[in-house]
């Protein structure tokens, strides 16, 4: 394993810190202008409210009963393959 350049927690930090300002001058840089809706920031924003969405209607859905099990036949087939088993 080669030497730490500054030091064993300093080295990954700068690595991690040197990635997002890469990242954020690749973004905003003249040259290689994105449009608005590709950059970072846009498309997390749209992935989160898509996230709150889903998860509004999983909770909204899963109080409202959307979920019709039916119950009686459930119990009515256990209680058939009960009979079944104490018939053998």
């Amino acid at each position: 394993m080669p030497p730490p350049l500054l030091s064993r927690t300093l080295d990954p930090v700068l690595g991690v810190f040197t990635g997002f300002l890469a990242y954020h001058l690749y973004e905003s840089h003249p040259r290689t202008a994105m449009p608005e809706e590709l950059k970072l920031k846009s498309l997390l924003k749209w992935k989160y409210t898509k996230w709150q969405k889903e998860r509004e209607q999983k909770l909204l859905g899963a109080g409202s009963g959307e979920d019709n099990i039916d119950w009686q036949a459930i119990a009515a087939s256990a209680e058939a393959d009960a009979e079944n088993h104490s018939r053998r």
